[in-house]
């Protein structure tokens, strides 16, 4: 499948060719348990540094008080079409070492980490995801008694892909995946002398 802005130069697993985020959810469509267990699962073994897995994930199906409360936190342009989706997740992370509860310098990314799994089980299931900056922290905070010792970092949209043209149209011209930079872009070269 070849879609719009995806080039790969080189061979890499069908998840990853194929996944991108889209905002044209199902609203009839709901995402089944072992569907959203097994993307959890997926999120469950992503490595993270001594062994902490610091992700911690609210979920939200649609219908039911996470889901509203996820929805209520989120600005009015994600709002408009991640109310579609099935499953609205918030993503967070303990900030400190279990074991000696110092900083963990390494928690974002291990939760990021643990996202990209989520996501690429997803997508091999046949879902799509959107992970949104867009929301209030303080909202989140406050709607789920979330403790300051957790980072607060993303809210995420799970579902089916719906009618693209029931976006609106700021939404419909951005639906389609995202051009990337090259590899040659994404290294960096050390500007030091030898």
């Amino acid at each position: 499948m070849k879609l719009e802005n995806r080039e790969f130069n080189y061979e890499v697993i069908d998840e990853i060719k194929t996944r991108w985020s889209p905002r044209a959810f199902d609203p009839e469509r709901t995402v089944p348990e072992e569907d959203l267990m097994g993307m959890l699962e997926a999120a469950r073994y992503a490595p993270s540094c001594f062994n902490e897995q610091p992700w911690r994930i609210i979920v939200g199906r649609r219908g039911d008080s996470n889901f509203e409360r996820i929805k209520a936190a989120l600005t009015d342009s994600n709002r408009e079409w991640a109310s579609s989706a099935s499953v609205l997740m918030m993503i967070l992370s303990v900030q400190n070492f279990e074991y000696n509860q110092k900083p963990n310098r390494w928690h974002l990314f291990d939760a990021g980490t643990a996202w990209g799994y989520l996501s690429l089980e997803a997508e091999r299931r046949g879902l799509i995801t959107h992970a949104m900056a867009g929301y209030s922290r303080d909202q989140i905070r406050e709607a789920f008694g979330v403790p300051e010792e957790l980072s607060i970092i993303a809210a995420v949209a799970v579902g089916y892909y719906g009618d693209k043209e029931a976006l609106s149209p700021k939404n419909f011209d951005k639906e389609k995946p995202s051009p990337r930079k090259s590899i040659q872009e994404i290294l960096y070269q050390s500007r030091m002398e030898d």
